[in-house]
């Protein structure tokens, strides 16, 4: 006897909006995870709550054209797709520009949703107009933050789990997809014992029962590997980025552990672009942490000075928010395993940003009094004035010897003063003439050009020695696990493929488990707001075709 007639595994955002769509259908859904209810909706819940829209009302009315033939150039300028596995990827990221540039605001926004009138700038490129980057602003804030984007989707999975179609197993750990002839029957694994450590805590892993579930459709959405270090190094691509850094930090919980991946794969599910991930070069240790190594992002404007470990300036498009991927490339192909900003208090009002909803209280609550006084008073954001004072990445000097001097206190203690001057010395004298060669020069001037920058992300050009403009400003920057751009192949439906390249029947896969799609719709590169967005489509489309 069917226990139901889809299971799904994992309650973040993919799996929540699956289990809705199924509902929605008539369907009778049980819901697992392996964490309890205070982690329901997953990594989405921490987010900053970005969407990658194309051609909105947002982006109209700060006079940005876009398109979908230039979203479509600027994602396959950047997914580089190069292998015959790219196939069903690049059929997903096609599904999904269409998705982004047709239903997908009026959709949302029937559901409740709303957006920050300002779209941000994320991935900018920098090299040519074929290449990686998003030509124009196209991340969309959502009012609320990732528990803004939730909101909607968990409402409706409240009313369904009350008429009865969908039930939830919490601490229910899958252990083994159940597959006879090609065909799924259900799933089998361990109960946990229940915690009530807050959202995002490393709960107990204490086994204190089994069970055994059966049906004939089951949904992969558990998520990726960000939390799980060791999977991070195993499918690292070597040849391609260098030598991961010896030293990683978290910007997601330990949960994220890429179990599930793995038991696919055993299970008969094949596996592609696993060497295909995104971590983040501006990681800052959280200095007040909620889940083990638990890392921050700083979200930076283009003024901040970037610099290796060694004190050499990283060349372009190595600036900050241009290209994440060739910026990881640059730093461990050096050996690295940290890099520094130096930066104003002026850049540090204007420019930081940091990624997540906890550190976004303002955009959070949904105030606008909140963000006013936040984004436009006196000061930086107070989350980021919280790490310039107690963080243990920042140092705070009025004199750049000072300055660095601090900075070999907590780094490696071989940065030369004198060639750091010559490089702030000569980059200041960029800015103070009209004229410059200098890259990040130009981009910053090019920033300024957009109003939304101009506004709120971009400070005013000036002399990082102006010390009307200070005091200085070091921050000693991380490499910060986060996303998996690859993992279970699947067709259009969402249903996996085989190590033998046929269907498996009855199961799908959805989310980050799935590369949001396809099995690595993102190629090699991501463009931001691309990772919720992800998840809410390739749920929805799983959820409307599984079953």
């Amino acid at each position: 006897m069917k226990d139901a007639d889809v299971i799904v595994i994992g309650a973040g955002l993919a799996g929540i909006v699956a289990s809705c769509e199924l509902a929605g259908r008539g369907k009778k859904v049980l819901l697992l995870d392996q964490e309890g209810p205070q982690n329901l909706g997953g990594q989405a819940f921490w987010s900053l709550g970005g969407l990658f829209m194309v051609n909105t009302p947002e982006q109209r009315r700060l006079g940005i054209k876009d398109s979908k033939a230039l979203a479509r150039s600027d994602w396959l300028g950047s997914a580089q797709f190069d292998r015959d596995e790219d196939h069903w990827p690049r059929v997903w990221a096609d599904a999904y520009l269409d998705f982004a540039t047709g239903e997908m605001r009026r959709w949302l926004y029937a559901l409740g949703m709303r957006w920050f009138p300002v779209v941000g700038w994320a991935e900018r490129g920098g090299s040519f107009a074929t290449g990686h980057g998003n030509s124009v602003p196209r991340f969309h804030i959502t009012w609320g933050t990732g528990p803004g984007v939730l909101e909607p989707f968990v409402a409706r999975l409240t009313d369904h789990e009350a008429s009865g179609a969908v039930s939830i197993a919490y601490r229910h750990r899958v252990s083994t997809l159940d597959i006879s002839n090609g065909q799924v029957a259900g799933v089998s694994g361990e109960v946990l014992r229940e915690d009530s450590l807050p959202r995002g805590g490393a709960t107990n892993r204490d086994v204190v029962g089994d069970f055994s579930f059966k049906a004939d459709c089951v949904v992969v959405t558990s998520g990726g590997i960000g939390g799980n270090f060791e999977m991070v190094r195993r499918n690292w691509p070597v040849e391609r980025l260098g030598q991961p850094p010896k030293t990683l930090i978290s910007g997601v919980p330990e949960h994220v552990d890429g179990r599930m991946i793995d038991i696919a794969e055993r299970a008969g599910a094949q596996l592609i672009n696993t060497d295909r991930m995104w971590h983040y070069t501006e990681g800052v240790r959280n200095w007040d942490p909620i889940w083990p190594h638990h890392g921050i992002r700083i979200l930076p404007g283009p003024s901040s000075l970037w610099l290796d470990a060694d004190g050499e300036r990283l060349p372009a498009p190595c600036l900050p928010g241009f290209d994440t991927l060739s910026t990881l490339r640059e730093i461990c192909k050096r050996g690295h395993d940290h890099s520094w900003f130096i930066l104003t208090q002026a850049i540090i009002e204007k420019e930081f940003a940091l990624s997540g909803s906890e550190q976004n209280p303002d955009l959070t609550s949904k105030s606008v009094l909140s963000v006013l006084k936040s984004r436009l008073g006196k000061g930086a954001t107070p989350p980021v004035e919280a790490f310039k004072e107690h963080g243990q990445d920042f140092v705070v000097e009025t004199d750049l010897n000072a300055l660095v001097a601090g900075m070999n206190k907590i780094g490696r203690g071989k940065l030369d003063a004198v060639k750091i001057r010559e490089e702030v010395e000569a980059r200041d004298a960029q800015i103070t003439n009209t004229f410059s060669k200098d890259a990040q020069v130009v981009a910053i001037r090019g920033a300024r050009n957009y109003l939304g920058d101009r506004l709120i992300r971009t400070a005013k050009p000036h002399r990082l020695l102006d010390k009307s403009k200070g005091p200085l400003i070091a921050v000693k920057l991380h490499v910060l696990t986060r996303k998996s751009l690859g993992g279970i192949h699947t067709d259009l439906s969402g249903q996996v493929i085989g190590q033998d390249g046929s269907a498996i029947g009855g199961l799908f896969a959805a989310g980050e488990a799935a590369g949001f799609g396809g099995g690595g719709y993102h190629g090699y590169n991501a463009l931001e707001g691309t990772f919720l967005g992800g998840c809410i489509f390739s749920g929805r489309t799983v959820g409307r075709s599984a079953g």
